[in-house]
């Protein structure tokens, strides 16, 4: 297999599992993965949450942990990764209003490298405008983003990914087997 570096972009309230998980799961597998958010550096820690469907019109969020970030967003250089992930949870929704985090996100598609995100991360991809074309699943309630984003929402099940060139994408963290063994195939 052929080792990759993977930037992962996140930041505070990102969802527990669709952080820590890829982040694991790509290390443990041989990957390097660099985990950035704005204005933190190495050692910094992000709050993460977690959200969990329990029967509620939306699902319900709990504190999660404090995740570790191991390098500096203002040193990163994209040009030196193979391949990004992005988390969801509530993070996107403020990364997408920071013009570095979208410049970062648009240099994987404009170099057709893999991107992997989960949740609301196409809240990011929307902001980004980088789905037009693209097929990209989400947490439903992106779905309004991901279609006036140019974007054909993939309505899947909670527990399923879907692969668009370079993307995947995935409703939420029940999917990580098929979210993350898509991206690895791409990677």
């Amino acid at each position: 297999m052929t080792t990759r570096k993977i930037l992962l972009i996140t930041g505070d309230f990102t969802e527990d599992y669709e952080t820590m998980v890829p982040f694991q799961t790509l290390m443990a597998v041989g990957h390097t993965v660099h985990a950035v958010c704005p204005d933190k550096v190495s050692g910094d820690t992000v709050k993460t949450a977690i959200h969990d469907f329990e029967g509620d019109q939306t699902y319900t969020e709990k504190p999660g942990h404090n995740f570790a970030l191991n390098a500096d967003f203002d040193k990163i250089n994209v040009e030196d990764y193979d391949a990004l992930v992005i988390p969801g949870g509530r993070a996107p929704e403020y990364l997408r209003l920071n013009p570095a985090v979208l410049d970062m996100v648009r240099h994987f598609f404009t170099t057709n490298k893999p991107v992997a995100a989960v949740c609301h991360g196409a809240q990011i991809l929307s902001a980004a405008g980088v789905l037009n074309g693209k097929k990209c699943s989400a947490y439903p309630a992106c779905r309004p983003e991901v279609e006036q984003a140019g974007g054909e929402y993939a309505d899947i099940p909670v527990d399923q990914a879907v692969t668009s060139g370079n993307l995947v994408t995935a409703p939420a963290w029940p999917a990580h087997p098929a979210w993350l063994a898509q991206f690895i195939a791409l990677l």
